[in-house]
């Protein structure tokens, strides 16, 4: 008998969600902000100069005050400022879609300047003082909100504290920001709402580095001192030189290239889910559109930016929730095989599918809160993005398609319709004959994969020995993110295209496509030159913009301190990362699948390194964030294959001969060969649709995507796998048999006869 209140429940759900993403989707659109690679925005030029007289400003100082900036407008890694070093101790930052510039100004020169001061108001300590982030938000003794503040040097402050007892009151007051001309402690402490932060008496001198700031703090109000001290107790000022509005980075025309190849890329993934999986593929399809609209809706909630590589890891995670819909399905379709009623194949389905599912998000999401952790600018964006994706995917791509699907089955009306799942008829066993899931035949079965393991590992060999050699030899063709370079800044007396500045510009040997027009009627333009100009050169180029233009252009050193100090933290996150996923498969799985999953991991960005060595593409922040999707596609592939083959390790509980780890590792691998290629089709089809139709200013960014997505699911079924059963060979040998898989005794409560 058919249910029908399931099936009109189902269409209620589809045409609540329609009608809630037809009124919110423009308005989420328009409010959503753009990076300044797709929309352009604000920036600022600063001089940074020492607080106290007779203080350098080193390169270590100015990397710090790169870091605070970033760390003040950044901090969950969603607004992607870019912030150059220049010579003559300037930072130059560049803020997207920022709307009120007064208020950009002012979170940017806040210095935070934290002094320590007596009664009379002669300073004794500062930020310099202060151990760079080792502010935090603590208790006191009475369990009151404080914040702890740790210094350099225990006898300086020792110092401080004596001199403070020397005056009358003996207090020691900790001032942000002090105005010699207006402020004082005399006048202040007798009102109820002093400026300075706190005054605490001094009583005896203090030989301590750990220092207690105590007030009348909520917990909310103590955390936020403790950030702001962290990010801005500097020992800089910043003395804004100029500012001004800046275009996008990769022309007007790149944003509605880029949307509209995506669209097509998506449009393209509902037709082959559809044409594969039938009716759960058009499920998928609808559960896809509301996962879109809802990472949407939580970006412009977190009032993040959109850049590149939050696109990419928008990639990822739309792959990543294809994979949750694929590999649901393709149990669906197994469980419908070995002859189970359509309930109860979509019951056990269900419940295997969703431990599979949860091992390979679990891992793909404790890389990206690694990253996070440990990334800066761009690499904690992606990481923000991705973990947004990834906990929505399990709303949508979890949840709500089984959910839907489950109420359709329930309903009884697909009973006889196994057609519309993608399984023929004619596929399908008898339940009595007692056919395991792991036994099903497949279209490889005749592929002997693990033969030819050793040509795989040779093949990949050469490359990477090619790789190396390459490296060795020519490096990589990094851009000026990594190396030094000239900023050229023209001024015009008219409106300029970027093609007439490039035109200009190779009249002195200068290759570039790293022009941004800026100024309220693009009469400024910004370019970002890989190489060094000699003196003459830049008189020559000064001379002649003079007489076309009407002023000299500017031209400044640009240092890559920033895009060094992103990479260092990608790798540091990446390796603690890797280990982080050794350990938890090590746990789930075995400690061998965890190295191997690794291993291969490594192998797919090495491989992407060397790529990008032997073409000499440029390498820019943006390759950054292909590395960092292919880590996440990488270890996501690989691990649903290592659950196939652990469903196939339990259903052997013993292993006494290599030819069965060969027959297990064979079987496994053509199981889950179509779920591998139709995620890696599903997640390809955007990237093949933006290197063909998006703008051409990212076909780097799309063509490292392609080439990442095809070698990791390469490395998943061919190196991942291949390199487990060597090594679990090795063992198979040493031991003579493998217990792969203990029984739970059983127990009962009833007497035994």
């Amino acid at each position: 008998m058919v249910k029908r209140s399931r099936i009109i429940a189902v269409f209620l759900i589809v045409i609540l969600f329609a009608s809630l993403l037809g009124t919110t989707t423009n308005p989420i659109l328009d409010r959503i902000k753009l990076g300044l690679d797709l929309q352009g925005g604000f920036e600022v030029l600063y001089q940074v100069s020492p607080v106290n007289d007779g203080d350098k400003i080193t390169e270590s100082t100015l990397t710090s005050t790169a870091q605070a900036l970033n760390k003040r407008i950044n901090a969950l890694g969603v607004s992607e400022p870019r912030i150059d070093v220049e010579e003559g101790n300037r930072i130059r930052v560049q803020l997207a879609g920022i709307k009120d510039q007064k208020q950009a100004r002012d979170m940017l020169s806040t210095t935070a300047e934290l002094s320590f001061r007596d009664a009379e108001d002669n300073k004794l300590l500062d930020g310099t003082d202060l151990v760079q982030g080792g502010a935090k938000q603590s208790y006191d003794q009475s369990g009151n909100p404080n914040v702890t503040l740790k210094l350099k040097d225990a006898a300086r402050f020792a110092h401080a504290t004596e001199k403070a007892m020397q005056k009358s009151p003996s207090v020691m007051v900790i001032w942000l920001d002090f105005d010699k001309k207006t402020d004082s402690y005399a006048s202040e402490a007798t009102k109820a709402d002093p400026k300075f932060i706190s005054a605490p008496r001094v009583s005896k001198v203090i030989n301590s580095s750990d220092v207690e700031i105590t007030g009348q703090f909520t917990v909310e109000e103590a955390k936020t001192l403790a950030e702001l001290l962290n990010a801005g107790a500097l020992p800089v000022k910043l003395k804004e030189i100029y500012s001004t509005s800046v275009g996008a980075q990769f022309g007007a025309n790149a944003l509605q290239k880029t949307v509209t190849a995506g669209m097509i890329g998506i449009a393209a993934i509902y037709l082959f889910l559809i044409a594969f999986y039938r009716l759960p593929g058009l499920i998928a399809s609808i559960t896809m559109t509301i996962y879109i609209w809802l990472i949407l809706a939580v970006y412009d909630g977190l009032n993040a930016v959109l850049t590149l590589p939050g696109i990419a890891a928008l990639l990822l995670g739309i792959g990543m929730a294809v994979d949750a819909n694929v590999i649901s399905y393709e149990r669906l379709k197994e469980e419908i095989r070995v002859g189970r009623s359509l309930q109860a194949a979509y019951k056990e389905s269900t419940k295997s599918s969703l431990i599979t599912i949860i091992d390979s998000q679990l891992t793909t999401i404790l890389a990206a809160v690694v990253l996070f952790i440990y990334g800066e600018s761009s690499v904690k964006g992606f990481a923000t993005m991705l973990i947004v994706s990834i906990l929505v995917s399990f709303i949508t791509a979890v949840y709500l398609s089984h959910l839907i699907l489950g109420l359709l089955i329930k309903s009884n009306w697909l009973n006889d319709k196994v057609r519309w799942f993608g399984v023929k008829p004619t596929n399908i066993h008898d339940i009595k004959e007692g056919v395991d899931t792991t036994e099903l035949t497949t279209k490889f079965d005749r592929v002997d994969f693990v033969k030819h393991k050793n040509k795989f590992f040779i093949a990949s060999g050469v490359l990477i020995v090619i790789g190396l050699i390459m490296l060795s030899i020519f490096r990589l063709n990094l851009s000026i993110d990594f190396t030094s370079g000239a900023r050229i800044e023209i001024m015009s007396n008219k409106a300029l295209t970027t093609q007439e500045v490039k035109t200009e510009l190779s009249k002195f040997d200068i290759k570039t496509d790293d022009i941004v027009l800026s100024g309220d009627n693009h009469d400024r333009a910004v370019v970002r030159y890989k190489g060094t100009l000699t003196q003459k050169e830049i008189n020559n180029m000064k001379q002649y913009f003079h007489e076309k233009y009407g002023s000299d252009p500017s031209v400044s050193v640009v240092t890559p301190t920033v895009g060094k100090e992103l990479v260092r933290n990608a790798i540091k996150a990446i390796i603690i990362a890797s280990i982080g996923m050794i350990i938890y498969v090590g746990l789930r799985f075995e400690w061998r699948m965890g190295v191997s999953a690794i291993v291969a991991l490594l192998h797919d960005v090495f491989f992407m390194v060397a790529i990008f060595s032997i073409t000499r593409l440029e390498v820019d922040l943006n390759f950054v964030a292909a590395i960092l999707t292919i880590v996440g596609y990488s270890i996501n592939d690989t691990i649903v294959t290592f659950d196939r083959i652990r469903d196939h390790l339990k259903k052997k509980k013993k292993i006494r001969k290599y030819e069965e780890l060969v027959q297990i590792v064979n079987g496994s691998l053509r199981q889950v060969f179509t779920r591998s290629i139709n995620t890696v089709v599903t997640t390809i089809l955007p990237v093949v649709a933006l290197l063909l139709m998006g703008s051409e200013a990212i076909w780097n960014f799309s063509l490292a995507m392609f080439v990442g997505l095809i070698i990791g699911v390469y490395s998943s079924l061919f190196i991942a796998s291949q390199l487990w059963l060597a090594w679990k060979g090795r063992e198979l040998k040493q031991k003579g048999v493998l217990i792969t898989y203990k029984e739970k005794k059983k127990y009962s409560d009833q007497p035994q006869v």
